[in-house]
């Protein structure tokens, strides 16, 4: 019998298309990351190097690093790459009606967990709109705005699964166990 070469690629399947809002977000994540990356670079190099620096860059990071947060959240969600408790669900894998229960009311809990997170996002947006950040002046609103967006958009992706009985994706547990 013989084994492969140490440094061989694996035989795996071929990766699965991204679909268009895939693409998007992955983008929108890339560009975030890259615009904080170069303010923070040259605000660097101007506070060591020149005894100065730029005070919005702190600001503009935040911002950006917030939006990036939520908007890969809210990618990860339908390739099933949340936090997910695979190994308690396998049991189930042969007990099909009490999977689809679990997956019931998991998809519920989701949904609930959504509107509580995004109620809250919403009494921040409507506070933050009555302010505006120190440096830049935009309005406070654009920092839990991306909390709310995220957590209705989780809510409906959710819902859609829960009336479509979506099951759950398993195939992770080899992933992290």
């Amino acid at each position: 019998m013989t084994t492969p070469a140490p440094d061989a690629p694996a035989a795996s399947a071929p990766p699965a298309r991204r679909s268009r809002p895939q693409i998007v977000a992955e983008a929108a994540m890339a560009l975030c990351l890259g615009v904080m990356a170069l303010a923070v670079f040259i605000n660097v190099v101007l506070r060591y190097g020149f005894g100065s620096g730029i005070n919005a860059s702190e600001e503009l990071s935040r911002l950006l690093f917030v939006w990036m947060v939520f908007i890969g959240a809210t990618a990860a969600y339908p390739l099933g790459e949340h936090m997910a408790f695979t190994s308690l669900l396998l049991p189930l894998r042969n007990k099909p009606v009490a999977l689809r229960v679990v997956t019931a009311v998991i998809r519920i809990a989701v949904i609930a967990a959504a509107a509580l997170v995004g109620w809250g996002a919403w009494q921040q947006v409507v506070v933050g709109l009555d302010s505006q950040s120190v440096v830049l002046g935009y309005s406070n609103a654009l920092l839990p705005l991306p909390a709310l967006l995220s957590c209705a958009a989780i809510a409906v992706m959710a819902s859609w699964e829960l009336v479509r009985q979506r099951p759950l994706d398993l195939e992770h547990e080899s992933d992290i166990e």
